[in-house]
């Protein structure tokens, strides 16, 4: 049997906001239905998580909705943050968060890799990826910049 594919897609974006900021907002998982269009309910505290915790996010597939029991594996408050949960689809997915300061504000960096996925994605797969990334990065920026204005 094969340990099965790594495959990861990282994406940034400049946020005119401090890197404080843009870390309390992506760390707190109730946040992340107003960026990710497939997130649809989280059960955890609404707050930022730190290394240790857990939280339950209902996501929407094309195969419909599915449960993602994720635990934080690591949180460099504002700087770092990595989270873990596993699907029966891709195997392990891991997100990383990194908060860098710039002299614009904060350039921020969206990291999601399947370290195991069962199968390569397919060409359709990864644009689609890329433009979910984009308009959920768009949408970060616009939430975090309207906040702290």
């Amino acid at each position: 049997m094969s340990a099965g594919i790594a495959f990861e897609r990282s994406h940034s974006i400049t946020i005119a906001a401090p890197p404080r900021a843009v870390f309390d907002y992506v760390t707190n998982p109730h946040s992340w239905p107003e960026w990710i269009a497939a997130s649809h309910q989280l059960a955890c505290e609404n707050r930022p998580l730190v290394a240790g915790e857990t939280f339950v996010e209902q996501w929407g597939t094309q195969r419909g909705e599915v449960q993602l029991d994720w635990v934080v594996r690591t949180c460099e408050s504002p700087r770092l943050w990595i989270a873990e949960t596993t699907t029966t689809f891709t195997g392990p997915i891991v997100v990383q968060y990194t908060c860098e300061a710039i002299d614009a504000g904060t350039r921020y960096t969206r990291l999601v890799s399947n370290p195991a996925r069962p199968k390569a994605p397919t060409d359709e797969m990864i644009a689609r990826i890329d433009t979910e990334a984009e308009t959920a990065l768009a949408n970060i920026k616009a939430n975090v910049e309207r906040r702290t204005r």
